[in-house]
């Protein structure tokens, strides 16, 4: 993939510099290559795209051996008997289905109530029993108060209901979130505003500093590469001078590459009901569709949250498989402030996964065909 995005620049005409980088005004960097020399780069316009990394605890302190993050998860060349995943968001649960499927036992820790507490809550419940027929042990409610590694493994030690255990781990992975790229960058000497880190922008993606922009995880909206590159393409489109929409971050579709799936957009039924909306709810049980049985899955729940006045989608969340590629169709859905009964009325190829969305629009209204 990177020898793809290579080609693209180079295609595009686009100067590639490697080297690491200082802005020294609104309109230069300093870039100090592998060789030790540094150079000058002058522009109009200066676009931070320095990324995040993932974040760290004192109690777990990464030693990129026995205690990892993503990092070095991603490119290791060993699969341990057991890991303990410390974090049961997106990423966490991700690698705990791949090392799960490579045979290690597996052990997430999740200080929260729930796995993937920001999906809706009855995503959270379907993939909580999918991971439990895995095998996949799960400690809710529960945090890493110490950890000791050796030689040999890590021993963490296990604080949940007020009552403290110990439990040992070939390896710990830590997945608890990301933290902005922004130091040594020289944005402090410019007056550039963040907030914890994170580099504040407008819906331009626009700093307070004229001619200087960020999009991506710097920014600290929302930490995909989807929304990174809709970043990208608004701030280039504003230096053009072309006309931009604010991104409506809360409706970016969210992919979680976990087994079964889990994939959503929009609001949650607590959400909608948090924000005054009264609502109804559409559902539509995975084992009901005829193309998931014959896929051999039985697992999943497809939950539209609809607002009950004008029958408009709210949001969408799934669980199941191959769910993450509905979510073109529910952002569309939601783009043309399109109702259950064009959900319902669209006729939906047999037998297809997108299927489920038509039955749990139908569902809404009352009017379910298959369930």
């Amino acid at each position: 993939m990177t020898r793809g995005v290579g080609f693209l620049l180079r295609k595009n005409n686009v100067e590639h510099i490697a080297g690491t980088a200082r802005l020294t005004s609104a309109n230069s960097i300093d870039v100090v290559g592998a060789d030790g020399q540094s150079s000058q780069v002058s522009a109009r316009n200066i676009i931070v795209a320095t990324g995040a990394r993932p974040r760290s605890i004192p109690p777990l302190p990464v030693d990129g051996q026995r205690i990892i993050t993503s990092r070095e998860a991603i490119v290791a060349e060993d699969v341990p008997a057991s890991i303990a995943i410390v974090g049961g968001g997106a990423i966490g649960v991700e690698f705990a289905y791949v090392y799960r499927m490579y045979g290690s036992n597996v052990t997430i820790i999740e200080l929260l109530p729930r796995l993937v507490p920001n999906e809706d809550e009855e995503i959270s419940q379907q993939l909580e029993r999918a991971f439990g027929r895995d095998g996949i042990e799960l400690k809710t409610g529960a945090g890493v108060t110490a950890a000791q590694a050796d030689a040999s493994g890590v021993t963490l030690t296990i604080e949940k209901d007020g009552a403290t255990e110990t439990a040992r781990f070939d390896k710990v992975l830590v997945a608890i979130g990301v933290q902005p790229n922004t130091e040594d960058l020289g944005l402090e000497a410019l007056g550039v505003a963040t907030d914890r880190g994170y580099i504040t922008v407008d819906d331009q993606m626009a700093t307070n500093v004229p001619g200087v922009y960020a999009v991506g995880d710097v920014t600290g909206k929302l930490a995909l590469a989807h929304v990174a590159s809709a970043q990208g393409v608004t701030a280039v489109e504003s230096i053009a001078g072309e006309e931009t929409q604010p991104l409506d971050y809360s409706l970016m579709p969210r992919a979680t590459y976990c087994h079964p799936q889990v994939a959503s957009m929009g609001l949650t039924e607590a959400q909608a009901r948090e924000q005054g909306y009264e609502v109804k709810i559409g559902r539509f049980n995975v084992q009901a569709s005829g193309k998931a049985v014959a896929m051999g899955e039985n697992d999943g729940l497809v939950k539209l949250v609809i607002d009950a006045k004008y029958g408009e989608l709210l949001g969408g969340h799934m669980c199941g498989p191959e769910v993450t590629e509905l979510l073109g169709e529910l952002s569309m859905t939601k783009l043309l402030e399109g109702t259950t009964l064009e959900l319902g009325w669209a006729v939906h190829a047999h037998p297809t996964i997108a299927e489920m969305l038509h039955e749990a629009a139908l569902d809404a209204e009352g009017r379910v065909l298959h369930m």
